[in-house]
């Protein structure tokens, strides 16, 4: 454990050096602060919770954001060491390569997990500043957020070690990053669309769609966020996906782990048999 320990730290001084904590940090700390105060100023006329309003901006936010973050920082930890010959160094300490992998992902949930928790945290501590109060079910639900945008942001670097280990090359692992990033941030969700259009109810039921959206984690996260609590699901749109879904917060929380796990574990296998 201690050697993962060490792995992790190395890490995040990496990403000290590389300014990827700071650049992230403030980009999630920018973008908040201006949906916080921009979105706090109809909600005088609609009365619902300002908090609120910052959630399901912010939900949407992440579905974009997290995940390209995520594999940015994920998507050459193991072929760029590979490539550097930094690779061959580790593994000529006693280090196992599964230690290795783990303490890569333990140090980028590190990184994703303070970027996320400062910037996103900055956008609710300001909200006293615009003279509205906050509600302790609001803030449950923001701190849960929160919680899941780093769960999500963790999907996103399992898969990127999955990319990382099977590709020959960091270009070619960043090219299929993006891929995979554009494939289930939009392309996903506009080809679903699109069969639904079609369909028309008549195949694809509420219990079937529920199964369909566990296969993208944006919209697992989606679904867990914005579909999760009553005001916020009705200022998201999604009272109607709510009301109908059968997946409870802990079904779509196991989903997420099962979308860490599994990629992780087949990075690892790969990894394991990968020619250095």
């Amino acid at each position: 454990m201690k050697s993962i320990l060490i792995i992790a730290l190395k890490e995040v001084q990496e990403g000290l050096r590389n300014r990827w904590v700071v650049a992230a940090t403030a980009l999630l700390a920018t973008l908040a602060l201006t949906l916080t105060f921009l979105g706090s100023a109809p909600t005088g006329n609609v009365g619902v919770e300002p908090l609120d309003i910052v959630i399901v901006s912010l939900s949407s936010l992440t579905i974009f954001l997290v995940p390209l973050i995520a594999l940015l920082i994920s998507h050459d930890a193991l072929v760029g060491e590979v490539e550097r010959g930094t690779m061959l160094l580790l593994l000529s300490y006693p280090l196992t390569r599964w230690q290795i992998l783990l303490g890569k992902f333990i140090g980028h949930i590190a990184i994703l997990a303070f970027a996320t928790t400062i910037g996103y945290g900055l956008a609710a501590a300001s909200l006293p500043l615009t003279g509205t109060s906050v509600n302790l079910g609001s803030l449950t639900a923001f701190a849960a957020m929160i919680g899941s945008s780093v769960v999500l942001g963790g999907v996103f670097v399992a898969i990127g070690y999955l990319i990382s280990a099977l590709s020959a090359n960091r270009g070619s692992a960043a090219g299929v990053a993006i891929g995979v990033w554009l494939f289930f941030v939009l392309l996903f969700d506009m080809a679903l669309l699109g069969v639904l259009v079609v369909d028309q109810g008549r195949v694809i039921t509420a219990s079937v769609l529920d199964a369909v959206l566990l296969f993208n984690p944006a919209d697992v996260y989606r679904l867990l966020n914005l579909a999760g609590s009553g005001s916020v699901s009705m200022l998201a749109g999604m009272s109607g996906l709510a009301d109908s879904s059968v997946l409870t917060a802990p079904a779509l929380l196991a989903a997420l782990a099962v979308w860490i796990l599994l990629p992780l574990a087949f990075a690892g296998l790969a990894f394991s048999r990968r020619e250095l």
